[in-house]
């Protein structure tokens, strides 16, 4: 006869892959941060994935990773690598059904991490407006296009970003005339100045993409951060560092107090008190004896009239 497994084996959970068995994993990289912008925006438009974020690893290198179900995946991907194409700047993309969980546990690729990015940065004035990216090769020259964005047309510079290689991204935010309008002359400035790598309007922004792009602190509207501390706890705070004496333990010890001074003075009886009075009164009535005059004077004083 086969042994029989006690109980507790015959019940056996599900394999921690099954979780990850509908889900899938894409990567483009480019090399460069325009192309990776317009790359992820390609793939959100194109298919029902998220965008995890951006991993860059120097040298220019920049990949965008994206979530969701393997079909959609595949067709994120695939739509992404043309645009990344069309730029000139495409160095690979990868498709991984079913990623084990050890690779999230240690690759920056968990959906957690766009969470968590969420939730820390602030809100900008300028979401849910077009954007323009200019990337030179050179810091002078990419600080040379922004200046000439701005005072070509209504735009706001918002941020800039550095993948290595001497790459610089100046990021701006208006509406879509005034942000075409701000590349072009950008673009004329910053290959006057230096090398011009590469640039990339977006008209409409995909949530996902909206919140991964940096955000200077300056235009960043965070709300202001509120103690947590309760009323109730300051008050019992305060109350601690103050220790004040208590009324019935004053009136406590001023009772002692009298009760000890009426302990030794000493009691005098009501016989006593009689006594002193007695005494008292035996000066006055001599006091008034030696003022009397006598009586025989009286009656000698009456004769001698008469």
């Amino acid at each position: 006869m086969p042994s029989q497994l006690p109980a507790e084996f015959n019940h056996q959970s599900p394999p921690p892959q099954q979780h990850y068995s509908d889900s899938a994993l894409g990567l483009v990289a480019t090399t460069s941060f325009p192309a990776i912008v317009g790359t992820a925006d390609m793939m959100l438009k194109s298919a029902e994935v998220i965008l995890v974020g951006y991993e860059k690893i120097g040298s220019g290198h920049c990949t965008a990773i994206v979530r969701g179900k393997t079909a959609d995946v595949r067709l994120a991907v695939d739509e992404g690598a043309k645009t990344a194409e069309q730029f000139g700047q495409l160095i690979a993309k990868l498709v991984i059904p079913r990623p084990m969980p050890n690779l999230e546990a240690v690759f920056p690729i968990g959906t957690r991490l766009a969470e968590l990015a969420q939730q820390q940065r602030g809100y900008s004035n300028m979401s849910n407006r077009a954007i323009g990216l200019l990337e030179t090769r050179g810091f002078p020259a990419m600080v040379a296009g922004a200046d000439a964005m701005l005072k070509a047309a209504d735009v706001q510079l918002t941020a800039y970003e550095t993948i290595g290689a001497g790459l610089c991204t100046a990021i701006i935010r208006g509406s879509v005339a005034n942000v075409a309008m701000a590349i072009e002359v950008g673009m004329q400035e910053a290959e006057r100045v230096g090398e011009l790598h590469a640039v990339m309007v977006i008209p409409r922004l995909m949530e996902d993409l909206e919140h991964t792009l940096p955000v200077a602190e300056s235009l960043q509207e965070k709300e202001p951060q509120r103690e947590s501390l309760s009323l109730p706890q300051k008050q019992e705070e305060t109350t601690e560092k103050r220790q004040p004496l208590s009324l019935p333990q004053k009136e406590e010890e001023t009772i002692e107090a009298e009760a000890t001074d009426e302990e030794e003075r000493p009691l005098i009886q009501l016989p006593e008190l009689e006594k002193l009075e007695e005494r008292e009164q035996k000066p006055e009535q001599e006091k008034k004896r030696q003022q009397a005059p006598p009586p025989e004077d009286n009656e000698n004083s009456t004769d001698t009239n008469g």
